[in-house]
């Protein structure tokens, strides 16, 4: 199956290891002085292993790759510990994957692995802030308001302020990450039976109200029909929703612009292809961010 998965350049590679440290699912070894990816079937394809690399030698990639397993995974990192074991538990709860966290939670309990769950599941710590990938700390930022005006949390040694976040603060939507389309796995437990919103990256700009009115509720994937590359697997991602991870309904929301109008039809394409009939709404945004039309298609 088509999924993304890391890629490593060999030639950029210093051998540090970081990312083999921050691969808590295992994928990752050092050979021969390189880090190599040891097997698809440990990848989850969230890539919690760029932000370690202090070179840039790794990126996301989608090409055909072994579907990824929870199962798999708990068995190989189990033997290393509490630590490691709620390290990945941890990243699976800041990308939104439930059902995956679900699945390594239910192999403790099968196994009769015993750890302090409530570190996963517990209270936030002080302000709301937690450590993990950039996208999740953006998002826990986006939404703590004035509770940390003022305050600063260290990212790689370095603080950084939040005093220009809004006094008014504005509930953030967004329940997973990442939210890019050619960085989405079409199979992502988040998607199982969601209502989807597929938006033209120049909508959250154009509509002040894009969280409350467009996004709440939904899973979101952003893409641009004229920019992107290989627009094609974005068809096949569609299928994939559709027919494997049974999203209930989806929505398209578009601008104006002609170029636009590609998005909408690669989603019209996707449905003829599936095996399953979905609700699809398309919604056309003007360039003043207000709705021109709203219709069930």
């Amino acid at each position: 199956m088509k999924r993304t998965v890391i890629k490593i350049d060999e030639a950029l590679c210093n051998g540090c290891g970081m990312c083999v440290e921050g691969c808590h699912e295992g994928a990752l070894q050092l050979i021969n002085g390189k880090a190599v990816m040891i097997s698809d079937l440990y990848c989850d394809g969230l890539g919690a292993c760029i932000g370690e690399c202090p070179v840039g030698a790794i990126e996301l990639e989608e090409r055909e790759a072994e579907p990824y397993s929870e199962e798999a995974v708990m068995e190989r990192i189990a033997p290393k510990g509490e630590k490691v074991i709620l390290a990945h538990l941890k990243h699976l709860k800041e990308h939104g994957e439930k059902e995956l966290l679900m699945q390594g939670v239910d192999y403790l309990r099968r196994n009769n692995i015993k750890v302090d769950l409530s570190q996963v599941h517990g209270q936030p710590n002080a302000g709301g802030i937690h450590g993990g990938c950039p996208g999740s700390m953006a998002r826990t930022l986006k939404s703590a308001g004035p509770s940390v005006a003022g305050a600063g949390f260290a990212a790689g040694g370095a603080a950084i302020s939040v005093q220009a976040f809004s006094a008014t603060p504005q509930v953030s939507e967004l329940r997973q990450w990442p939210v890019q389309f050619h960085l989405l796995n079409p199979q992502a437990g988040y998607f199982q039976g969601a209502d989807v919103l597929l938006a033209a990256d120049c909508t959250s700009f154009t509509a002040g109200n894009f969280h409350s009115r467009f996004l709440k509720g939904k899973i979101l994937a952003i893409a641009c029909p004229k920019l992107d590359s290989n627009t094609e697997s974005y068809i096949e991602k569609l299928k994939v929703m559709i027919d494997e991870s049974m999203i209930n309904t989806l929505t398209v929301l578009i601008m104006e612009v002609p170029c636009c109008g590609g998005l909408l039809q690669m989603a019209k394409i996707a449905r003829e292809e599936a095996t399953r009939n979905i609700p699809i709404k398309a919604i056309v945004l003007s360039l003043e961010g207000e709705v021109k039309s709203e219709t069930w298609i």
